[in-house]
């Protein structure tokens, strides 16, 4: 008999939907151990709430105040997507009412908040607690991070991972709240797209010890929707330079974090360069890898179609395509594993531990854009 998990999605936008989606086409996977079943919703905007009222009919709580989803008895675990100035009284209250979460980035607008969402974690350890952050579940960053665990890759001369965005090059674009410093956190787009760029090299041990960052703000005012115009108080594109040094490598790693990048539309990657081997893999390209062997003969990389070959086996043919939406429940089928036991099959969701030291680099690039200067990055005890 498969489990059930019951869940509460508190913020029924985008990535609630994405969810109840995922959720609603879970017999997509085989040979789960549990599923998700979303039992009650909660946002302030009554339009959303119809929308799981007209297509998940498992909803039986409707509400605008997230503290009576809590206290449902019926909530197993709670995915929370709310803007980043509510992370650190939603989460700490989600796991005071007992509930495992699934969180989205940053965890916390700031380093501050993070680590007061990080005490009261430390005292219910008996919660499932990640921070969502799909793209390493496609098949091709898999790929590569399964290369670079090997330790076949000789040593690395550089990584470079990031997350490229392009709608904000129109100057016409409506604010919204993550235009906004007060609501979004001065992180810009680094506090929004930092967790995806940065989940990959901290789960293989690559941490930042200093940086420099370039931050860019090219857009200083947007439409306000009603004929007027508001400041827009977000950097809109960051450039991280870092040095990584590990028990026997010291590299650098570059991270991109950019909202205005000419022609990209939401593209996430990730590339190494090593003596021995290199790989690279974006979602430009969704289906395939690339891999360079080099062993003092020709340098030619190779690519392989890789078609549907999930972390969580599931029912489509290998030879068909992967896509976000694919990635979106590969990740849900990552966190319920864990919740009935499993191991997430090798590859879990972004930990807790990996959120808090993402903010550590993120609060050093800030330094470092602002005043210009090479920052060490202090991780103020977050874990390995």
């Amino acid at each position: 008999m498969t489990k059930i998990f019951r869940f509460g999605v508190i913020g029924c936008g985008l990535m609630g939907r994405e969810f109840a989606s995922a959720a609603a086409r879970w017999l997509h996977l085989a040979d789960v151990k549990a599923r998700p079943e979303i039992v009650a919703v909660c946002d302030t905007n009554a339009t959303l709430l119809d929308w799981f009222r007209d297509h998940v009919p498992t909803v039986r709580q409707f509400t605008a105040d997230y503290k009576e989803l809590l206290a449902n008895p019926e909530v197993d675990a709670v995915y929370c997507a709310v803007p980043h100035v509510l992370h650190q009284q939603f989460y700490i209250d989600i796991l005071k009412a007992g509930k495992h979460l699934l969180g989205e980035k940053p965890f916390g607008m700031d380093a501050a908040q993070n680590r007061e969402i990080m005490a009261v974690l430390a005292e219910h350890p008996e919660r499932l607690v990640r921070c969502s952050s799909e793209m390493p579940f496609f098949p091709g960053a898999q790929k590569v991070i399964a290369l670079a665990k090997s330790g076949e890759m000789g040593d690395i001369l550089e990584v470079e991972a990031g997350f490229l965005h392009s709608s904000d090059i129109d100057r016409q674009k409506p604010i919204n709240w993550k235009r906004m410093a007060d609501i979004n956190g001065d992180y810009g787009c680094m506090g929004d797209l930092g967790m995806h760029v940065l989940h990959v090299p901290l789960r293989l041990g690559w941490r930042p010890t200093t940086l420099h960052a370039q931050l860019v703000k090219k857009v200083t005012e947007r439409p306000d929707g009603k004929g007027g115009m508001l400041p827009c108080t977000t950097w809109d594109n960051a450039t991280i330079s870092s040095r990584v040094r590990t028990g026997d490598q010291d590299f650098p790693m570059v991270l991109k974090t950019w909202r205005i990048a000419p022609g990209e539309s939401n593209t996430w990657y990730i590339r190494v360069l090593g003596m021995k081997k290199s790989t690279f893999f974006s979602t430009k390209s969704p289906r395939q890898w690339q891999w360079m062997d080099y062993n003092g003969g020709a340098q030619a990389w190779s690519t392989e179609d890789l078609g549907y070959g999930s972390l969580f086996p599931a029912i489509t043919g290998k030879i068909f395509e992967f896509g976000f939406a694919d990635a979106i429940q590969q990740m849900w089928a990552a966190f319920v594993d864990e919740l009935a036991g499993g191991n997430a099959n090798g590859f879990g969701c972004a930990t807790p531990a990996e959120a808090q030291a993402h903010h550590a680099v993120l609060t050093a690039a800030l330094k470092s854009g602002r005043e210009d200067v090479v920052v060490p990055v202090a991780y103020d005890g977050a874990s390995a």
